[in-house]
C-alpha cells in the first residue's frame, strides 16, 4: 500500500448541506469554458463530459459560462441561455449527469468590458486592457433590465433541469466590475459607496431566489482577491459576502483574481492552495458553505484546506479535465492513480483563447470523450515501444491498458525523457506527478520495462508492431568555437550536469531558452512557498488590503545572475509563448533583470565570449557560460536502421517532429496510436 492508499481523505468525502440539498461530498467541479457547445454534435459531446465526470463522483458539476443576454456574451459565439427553447435543449445533459448522482448547474456569466463584441457594457466607459472594445456605459434602465435577465436566464436553467445556477460575481466580469472602484466610476445608486456598489450583485440574487424558488441551488462567485489596483479590501469583501447570504445564496465560491490582473492565478507559477487564506476569510463572514479554488490539483491539499477549517468545499476546474474520476478514485484509496493536473493551461486555456474546444496535455480524452473507446481489443498484439518519454509511456500504457502484449525499452536508467528536463523550470516540477501517473499505470496494466537497455534491432524482430519514440537531442549549431568549454547544451544545464557561472547567455528564446533563463535566475521558494510568491509578485499575503496587493506585481527582483537572451528573429522574444502563461515568463523575467535582444546574427565563440552582430554592428558579450537552446533533431537512427530492414515502424513525438518539448503532442499521438492498433 502506497503512502496516498493510507491517507485519510475524510472531510473531503463527507456529506455536506447546501439550501435544500445534501450534497455527496465536498468537491465541486468549477466552471471552464469549453467551446464544445458550437462544436458539431455539441449535445452528445456535451453529455460524454460532464456526465464522464459526473461518473468520477464530483459532488457538484458548473457548466462554462452562459450569457444571460445578448450584451453579456464572451464572444460573438459565446453561449447563451436567455432562450426558452434554446435551453430545453440542454435538458439531456442535466439528465445525464443527473443519473450519475451529481447536481449540475449552470453558470450565469455576463462579461461586461471584457466581452469581445461591439456594444459590449459596463458600469462606466472604461476599456479592459485585454480587450479592444471600449464599453458602453450602462444606464439605469440597463441595469435593472440586466438583473431581470439574469432571473430570466435562471428560470431557463430551472426549466432545462438544471438543479441550480452559479452568478459569476469574480475575474473582473459585470458583476465584479460594479462592485469596485477600479472600475465603477458612477455616482448613483449604482456606484460610490460600497452599499451602492454592491447592490447590482445583491439585487441579482435575489431576484434568481425569487424566481426560482428555494429548492433551486444558488451559488454566488464571489471575487475574494482582485488583484487589481482599486479592487476590493477584505472588509469590503465580507461585507458583500454577508449580503450575498441574506439575499438567498446557499453557496460562496471564491474567485481569485481578475483576468487583467499581472498576477499569475492558475499557471504552474502559482504554489498550490495559494489563495485558500482569501477563501477563509469569506468563511470568516458568513455561515453558507463557502468554497476555495485556484491551482487546487491533488487530495492531500484539498483535504488539508477543508481539515484547517478555512474552507467548507474545494472547487476545482482543469484537475477535472486531467482527471474525471478525481473524486472516485480518492473515495476507493486509489488516490496515486490520479492523472494531476500540471497547470500547463496548454490545452485549456491556451485552446479556448485560440477558438478551439477545450482539451487537456495529460489527458487527450478531454473534451473529445467520443472519440476514445475503454473497452478490450479484440486481436491483442505484440508491441514494442521504443523511448520512455511522455509519448512512449503514453502509448504503452494506453497499448496496454486496451488489451495489447506490451513491452517498453528505455536506454536510461528512468522513465520521462525529456520530461526530466522540463520539470527542473521553475513549477514545472508538477510533471513529476506525469510521471508518477504513468509510472503506475505501466505497472498497473502490465508493461515490461526494460529500462538501462537501448533496444537494438535484433531485439525488435518478434514483434507486430513497433513504436518509436526515442525524442530529440539537442541541436548543435556550425558555429566556430562551439565547443569552447563555456559552452553548454540546455538539457546539461536543466539535468544539472552543467552549472552555469554568474554571467550567462542564453542562444536561442523560444519555449526552452525562457525555461533556462528562468531556471537561472529564479529561486525554487518563488513557486513552492506561497509567503516568496506573494513577495515576487507584490500581493499581500493575508488577502486584506485593497486588491489583495501589496506592492507592484512588476517591481524589479534582481537574480544573483547576470542573464541575456539572444535570438535571431526580429520579432518580440518569447512571442511564440502560450497566450495564458507567456506573460507571466516575460514578465518573471523582466523582474529579475534578464534581458533580451532579437536580430542577432551570430559570429563566433571563443574566450571573450559570444562575438555577435546586431544592426550590422559587432559585439562581444562576455559570459561565463553560454547555453544553447538553439533547437532539436529528431533521434531516429534506430528508425531508419528498422526501416531498412523492411520492419514497418510507426515514429511518435519528437522522433516524428522535434519540436521544442512538445509534450503536448506526444502524449496525444501516443494514445491515439494506441487506440488505433
Amino acid at each position: 500500500m502506497t503512502d496516498m492508499q493510507k491517507k485519510s481523505f475524510g472531510t473531503m468525502l463527507s456529506p455536506i448541506r447546501a439550501g435544500q440539498h445534501m450534497l455527496r461530498n465536498r468537491v465541486i467541479m468549477g466552471s471552464m469554458h469549453t467551446r464544445l457547445e458550437t462544436e458539431p454534435d455539441s449535445i452528445a459531446r456535451q453529455i460524454a463530459f460532464y456526465a464522464e465526470r459526473a461518473r468520477g463522483e464530483a459532488a457538484i458539476l458548473v457548466t462554462g459560462g452562459f450569457a444571460p443576454n445578448a450584451e453579456g456574451m464572451f464572444d460573438p459565439e459565446g453561449p447563451r441561455i436567455d432562450d426558452p427553447e434554446d435551453a430545453r435543449s440542454l435538458r439531456p445533459i442535466c439528465e445525464a449527469v443527473q443519473a450519475e448522482g451529481s447536481l449540475i448547474c449552470a453558470q450565469l456569466l455576463h462579461a461586461g468590458r471584457y466581452a469581445k463584441i461591439e456594444g459590449c457594457v459596463a458600469p462606466s466607459p472604461i476599456r479592459a486592457p485585454i480587450n479592444r472594445f471600449v464599453p458602453r456605459e450602462m444606464t439605469d434602465a440597463d441595469i435593472r433590465r440586466t438583473i431581470e435577465d439574469f432571473a430570466k436566464a435562471a428560470e431557463n436553467a430551472q426549466a432545462a433541469g438544471f438543479d441550480g445556477v452559479e452568478i459569476m460575481g469574480s475575474e473582473g466580469y459585470l458583476i465584479n466590475e460594479f462592485t469596485v472602484t477600479h472600475t465603477n466610476k458612477r455616482d448613483d445608486e449604482w456606484g460610490g459607496s460600497a452599499e451602492n456598489r454592491h447592490r447590482f450583485p445583491v439585487e441579482i440574487v435575489r431576484a434568481v431566489r425569487e424566481r426560482c424558488g428555494s429548492d433551486f441551488l444558488v451559488i454566488y462567485r464571489i471575487s475574494a482577491a482582485d488583484l487589481v489596483e482599486g479592487g476590493a479590501p477584505a472588509e469590503e469583501i465580507a461585507d458583500l459576502a454577508r449580503k450575498i447570504e441574506a439575499a438567498g445564496a446557499d453557496i460562496l465560491n471564491t474567485g481569485i483574481g481578475w483576468h487583467e490582473a499581472r498576477v499569475p492565478t492558475i499557471a504552474y507559477q502559482v504554489p498550490r492552495g495559494a489563495g485558500r487564506q482569501a477563501a477563509a476569510n469569506v468563511k470568516a463572514a458568513v455561515s453558507i458553505p463557502v468554497v476555495a479554488s485556484n491551482r487546487i490539483n491533488t487530495p492531500e491539499i484539498a483535504e488539508d484546506i477543508l481539515a484547517s477549517g478555512e474552507a467548507d468545499m474545494i472547487s476545482m476546474a482543469r484537475p477535472f479535465l486531467a482527471d474525471p474520476h478525481f473524486v472516485k478514485k480518492t473515495r476507493e484509496g486509489r488516490a496515486d492513480e490520479i492523472n494531476t493536473c500540471i497547470a500547463c493551461n496548454q490545452a485549456c486555456l491556451d485552446f479556448i483563447f485560440s477558438d478551439r474546444p477545450v482539451g487537456c496535455l495529460v489527458n487527450p480524452r478531454a473534451g473529445r470523450e467520443t472519440e476514445f473507446r475503454d473497452s478490450p481489443t479484440e486481436s491483442p498484439k505484440k508491441v514494442a515501444v521504443v523511448g520512455g518519454g511522455a509519448a512512449g509511456m503514453a502509448t504503452a500504457s494506453e497499448a496496454a491498458m486496451l488489451g495489447h502484449d506490451v513491452t517498453l525499452f528505455e536506454a536510461q536508467d528512468k522513465l520521462g525523457g525529456q520530461l526530466n528536463l522540463a520539470q527542473a523550470a521553475p513549477g514545472k516540477d508538477e510533471f513529476n506527478e506525469t510521471l508518477r501517473y504513468y509510472g503506475g499505470q505501466l505497472q498497473k496494466h502490465g508493461v515490461k520495462l526494460r529500462l538501462g537497455q537501448r533496444a537494438g534491432s535484433d531485439d525488435l524482430t518478434d514483434f507486430d508492431h513497433v513504436v518509436i519514440s526515442t525524442g530529440v537531442t539537442p541541436r548543435i549549431p556550425d558555429l566556430p568555437g562551439v565547443d569552447h568549454p563555456s559552452v553548454a547544451t540546455y538539457a546539461e544545464i536543466l539535468s544539472g550536469n552543467r552549472a552555469a557561472g554568474d554571467t550567462v547567455v542564453v542562444m536561442g528564446a523560444g519555449g526552452i531558452g525562457h525555461d533556462v533563463a528562468e531556471f537561472l535566475v529564479t529561486e525554487p521558494a518563488e513557486t513552492h512557498n506561497t509567503d516568496a510568491f506573494c513577495e515576487t509578485w507584490g500581493v499581500d499575503p493575508q488577502f486584506t488590503t485593497s486588491g489583495a496587493l501589496a506592492g507592484d506585481p512588476l517591481a524589479p527582483k534582481p537574480s544573483r545572475r547576470k542573464v541575456v537572451m539572444l535570438q535571431r528573429k526580429t520579432s518580440k522574444a518569447g512571442a511564440g509563448l502560450g497566450v495564458s502563461t507567456g506573460w507571466i515568463l516575460r514578465n518573471a523575467l523582466r523582474k529579475h533583470g534578464v534581458e533580451a535582444l532579437g536580430g542577432v546574427v551570430y559570429d563566433r565563440i571563443d574566450d571573450a565570449g559570444l562575438h555577435i552582430v546586431m544592426d550590422g554592428e559587432p559585439k562581444i558579450i562576455a559570459a561565463d557560460t553560454i547555453v544553447l537552446c538553439t533547437g532539436q533533431e529528431p533521434e531516429r537512427a534506430l528508425a531508419e536502421e528498422l526501416i531498412a530492414q523492411g520492419v514497418t515502424v510507426t515514429m511518435i513525438g519528437g522522433a516524428k517532429e522535434a519540436a521544442e518539448l512538445d509534450a503536448l503532442r506526444a502524449i496525444d499521438e501516443g494514445v491515439r496510436l494506441a487506440q488505433s492498433l
